[in-house]
């Protein structure tokens, strides 16, 4: 290879690199800053809404274990429905198969914790945080609602949800620390970056469908 085409390959390199880490320091600032005020981690000090969206997420981890993050999710959705914050409950997640069923899992632990089941309504097509956002709108027609996850995703989901017009708060389940925690905080820089590639393209959920009326 020939050193000034080596040299033009590292600077283009070099380029690609520095533009990245600036979407990524970017989009951070712009989605901490939004939700600034709407963040709530105890039960007295957050808005009444009629309906609470949990994110899903897997119950069980590949090595058989609880996954704390559905564990405090369930946990923190609990507590607002006890503490009379929400009159219902949503639960958005992935049902891409018959054996993999996050919403049912949600529904049945949420039903052992004493939430009566005609407060539970699921959404078996939140295969993204922008799905279950949008959907949380078009098909349960909700125009305000509190999100149900950890800070990080609450505060991503909070701008997705107000770029679709949907008066959006966020109640904070439990956080992670460690290996795991330290892994997924990771994973959530880019799909951080990607909200704003979601925006600029007008993305969609992969499937609407019947309205379902909460009530």
């Amino acid at each position: 290879m020939k050193k000034k085409t080596f040299i033009k390959l590292v600077k283009i390199f070099l380029f690609f690199i520095i533009v990245s880490v600036f979407s990524i320091f970017l989009s951070d600032k712009l989605i901490v800053k939004n939700a600034q005020g709407k963040i709530y981690s105890e039960t007295k000090n957050i808005p009444k809404n009629n309906v609470g969206l949990i994110l899903g997420t897997s119950k069980l981890l590949r090595n058989g274990n609880i996954n704390l993050y559905y564990k405090y999710r369930l946990n923190a959705a609990i507590q607002l429905f006890k503490s009379n914050k929400i009159e219902f409950i949503v639960i958005s997640g992935d049902n891409s198969s018959k054996s993999y069923d996050e919403p049912t899992d949600f529904k049945n632990d949420l039903i052992k914790a004493g939430i009566p089941e005609n407060k539970i309504f699921l959404d078996y097509a939140g295969f993204r945080t922008l799905d279950s956002v949008v959907r949380v709108k078009k098909i349960f027609g909700q125009n305000s609602v509190t999100i149900i996850s950890q800070q990080f995703h609450n505060e991503r989901a909070i701008y997705l949800a107000e770029h679709f017009n949907i008066k959006a708060i966020g109640f904070n389940a439990k956080g992670i620390s460690g290996k795991y925690g330290l892994k997924v905080r990771l994973r959530e820089h880019l799909a951080r970056v990607k909200v704003f590639v979601d925006i600029l393209f007008n993305v969609q959920p992969k499937f609407l469908g019947k309205k379902i009326e909460v009530k």
